[in-house]
Formats: C-alpha cells, structure tokens, sequence
C-alpha cells in the first residue's frame, strides 16, 4: 500500500473533502402547490382550449384603438411605480447573486512588505540594523461546506425572493395597463356626456327662447316658461359639473402616465361606444379555472411560500456542524530578489457543531415552520380570491350584452316619445309638462347608455387583469 508524501497531505485531505461535499445530496426541491379550485369550468361552450392562457391576446392585440396603445405605452415608459417596481427587481437580483456567489469559494491573493530600524543601542549586534522582508500569497478563507444542504437552502430561499419580486413587477405593469385603460376610457366618456349635456342644453335654450315668444304672445303660460327655465338651468348645472369631470379625468390620466399626454391621444366626444368602434377587443368565451396558474399575484404568493419552505430547510441544517476550510500558499523572503526561491502554505479546516444554544436553533426552525404554514395560508387566500374575481367579473360579462340591448332599445323609444309628445302639444291635444317629462326621461337614458357602454369596455379589462394578462405582459 503506497503512502502519501508529508508534502501533499493537506492537498489529498482537502481533495477527500471536496469530494465529500460533491456528494452531500442539496435539500429536495419543494413541488408547486397545487390549485385547490373547483372543477367546473366557467364556460357553457363545449370545448375549452387545452391552453386558455395562449388564447389571451397581448395587450398591445386587445386595445383597438391605437390612441389608447400609444398612451398605454408612454405609462409604460414613464410610470414612477412601475419604474420603483423595476428598481426592486433589480435588487432582488443582485441579492440573489450575493448569495448564490457563497456556494464557490473565494480566492484571495495579498502582498506585503515590510521595514524596520533598529539602532545600534537597543541592537544586540551592537550596529545599527535594518530588517526588510517581502511576501505574497493566496488563500480561500471560512468556505463552507455544504454537506447538509444550509447554503443552498439560502440560496434557494433568495432565489425565491428575487423571483417573487419579479411576478410583483408583473402584476404592477399589468394593474397599469389595465387602469390607463379604464383612465383612458372614463375621460372619453366624461367628454361624451358633457358633449350630451352641452346639446342637451343649446336644445333647451332653443326651447326657452321660443317658449318666451309664446308667452309675450298670450300662447304659453307663465308656469310653462318657468317649467323651461328649470330644466335650462339644470342642463347648465350639468355641463358645468361635467367641465369639471373631464379636467379631473384628465389629471388622473397624465399622472398614471407620468407626463402630459399630446390632446392627439385623448378620447374625444365623437367616439361612440360601439362594439365595432370600442376601445378593446372581446376575449374567449371558453375558460379554464387552470388558467389561474398565471396570474402574477398567484406566481408571486408561490414563490413566497417556496421561499419559505427553503427558509425551512436552512433552519432545520442548522442543528448540524458546520465545516468550513481555510487554506493559503505563498512565499515570503528577506531579499526581494528571492521572494519565489521558496514557498509556505497552511491548510485549516474547521468544524463548529451548536451544543448548548438556549434553544434558539429550534425556536428558529419553530419560526420557519410557523412562517411556512402562513404563506401556505396566504397562497391558498390569493387563488381563492382569484377564482371569486374571475367568476363575478364573468357573471358582470354574462348580462351586458342584454342589458346594452335593452338601453339602446330604450333609448329609441324615448326618442319616439319626445316626437310624439311635441307633436301632441303643438296640436294642443297635450300639456309641455308632458314634453318636458319626454325630454329628461330621453336624457336620462342616454347618460345611461353611455355610462353602461363605458362598463362593458371596463369589464373586459378587469376580466383581462384577473385573467392573469396575456403572454406579452409577462
């Protein structure tokens, strides 16, 4: 049996532990939770795609209006959250890498000199004496072994983090979009129903104004011309509480977007809430509950809890010794001529194992099981507040196009009650008051409609948002 030189001893020992520690087996990987949802599937149709998520559009597919995509991209580029969400992904991970980097060991190289005087009196020699001496070397210094799986533990918790603030960054750039949307959609509405009041109010104008002729003329009453002056003056009163709407609608838009937004890109009072003119595109009618799995609050509460579970590991390897290895080589001399003429070098492992600690090693892993069973909570709360979002935002989806059908419907017959109210006034077969109920019920369900227009476009950019986005908003 061949022996080992003395030389190469520490060299064959630090190899034996290296190997030991490449064959130490890391903690086992935590499986996902699994989504504990109901089976059904929040669709009648017969067949629902084997991928519901691929079937969301991107955002820049589901807005229509171009308008809308350019603004949406500018609070994109411009959002101060967004962009403090941003920052915070960055951070993440770099705090992952600061972590992961403790799994290798770090090489140091140093270099010194040093010279000191030493006069002839305190000498020995009796001479003055001048001592100089020169060194270089490099070393790894406290590398921990991973036997027992506490660093990679760590590792792995940061890594969950760093992910974990990323799906956050996700679910913030979706909210934005998703609220620029519907800022964006709410100002075009306000300006069509103040473009609504202001006709509504040159008409009643119009109305008053002949209403006085008639009254100089012994035609109209004095109550009818005051029933007129009333409703002029509650149409004034409208278009200036909706002057004042659309300027806070405005305000709201430009600080999401974090500028000022070009008039070009604004909604005007011309657009119309058409399905053929509206501002987003519809989205699939057949849903899987599995397309849950997306959205980035239920990734970012997966992660956490992942996180924990690691966090758990760590503090359970804990109880275990830790080894660690301390090794230097290099040279030192007293002439710098021969400073590489001969070498030294020093091998130093170290094992520290916790014997008595008071109790704080399992009060640690007490903590980490305690925060694991919170998270666990925490995620099962998020995918059952998922499912309820999805479900009422279908529910509101299931009704709206009966109920536009219904108020256009409406609409119309109003219209036709207004012709035949004036028709019968003016052939004194009716009263104005008849005509004046005409002309505020026909108001009223106009503002209606278009309020419910407004709804129906909001409710597809809440269902797009707890759907989990499409592929590109990731």
């Amino acid at each position: 049996m061949k022996t080992i030189r003395p030389g190469l001893r520490p060299f064959a020992l630090a190899a034996g532990v290296l190997l030991l520690a490449g064959c130490a087996s890391a903690p086992p990987r935590a499986e996902p939770p699994a989504l504990e949802l109901p089976a059904a599937r929040w669709s009648d149709a017969a067949a629902v795609p084997a991928d519901s998520a691929a079937a969301l559009p991107a955002w820049r597919d589901l807005v229509r209006d171009a308008r809308l995509r350019e603004v949406i991209a500018l609070a994109l580029e411009n959002n101060r959250d967004l962009r403090v969400a941003l920052l915070g992904v960055e951070q993440a991970r770099a705090t992952y890498q600061v972590q992961d980097a403790t799994r290798r060991p770090t090489l140091n190289a140093t270099g010194s000199s040093s010279t000191s005087f030493t006069p002839a009196e305190a000498s020995s020699s009796g001479r003055d004496t001048l001592n100089r001496s020169y060194s270089v070397g490099v070393g790894i210094s406290a590398w921990e072994l991973d036997l027992f799986g506490r660093v990679a533990s760590l590792r792995d918790a940061a890594l969950q983090s760093y992910l974990n603030t990323e799906a956050a960054q996700r679910a913030t750039r979706l909210t934005l979009i998703g609220d620029v949307a519907t800022a964006w959609l709410t100002l075009g509405t306000d300006r069509r129903l103040l473009a609504l009041a202001r006709r509504t109010l040159a008409s009643q104008q119009d109305t008053l104004r002949l209403t006085e002729r008639r009254q100089a003329l012994g035609a109209a009453s004095g109550l009818t011309l005051e029933q007129t002056r009333t409703t002029v003056e509650t149409a004034r009163g409208q278009v200036a509480a909706l002057e004042s709407q659309v300027q806070r609608d405005r305000h709201a838009l430009e600080l999401l977007v974090g500028r000022a937004v070009p008039e070009a890109l604004l909604p005007t009072d011309a657009d119309t809430g058409t399905d053929e003119a509206a501002g987003l595109v519809g989205l699939p009618d057949a849903l899987a509950s599995t397309v849950l799995q997306r959205r980035p609050d239920v990734i970012a509460a997966e992660h956490l809890l992942q996180g924990s579970r690691a966090d758990l590991e760590a503090a359970r390897a804990a109880r275990f010794p830790r080894i660690s290895l301390t090794a230097s080589a290099g040279t030192a001399s007293r002439q710098l001529g021969d400073l590489f003429a001969g070498g030294a070098w020093s091998f130093v492992p170290s094992v520290s194992w916790p014997i008595l600690d008071g109790g704080t090693i399992e009060a640690g892993v007490a903590r980490a099981e305690a925060t694991r069973d919170l998270r666990r909570a925490s995620y099962d709360k998020t995918v059952q507040t998922a499912f309820r979002e999805v479900a009422d935002a279908l529910s509101v989806r299931a009704s709206l196009a009966e109920r536009l059908d219904a108020q256009r419907a409406l609409v119309q017959a109003w219209t036709r009650s207004l012709t035949l109210a004036e028709a019968r006034f003016r052939a004194g077969a009716d009263s104005w008051l008849t005509v004046l109920d005409a002309q505020r019920s026909l108001h009223a369900a106009q503002q209606a409609l278009i309020t419910l227009e407004l709804t129906e476009q909001s409710n597809r950019i809440t269902l797009y948002k707890v759907l989990g986005g499409g592929n590109a908003d990731r």
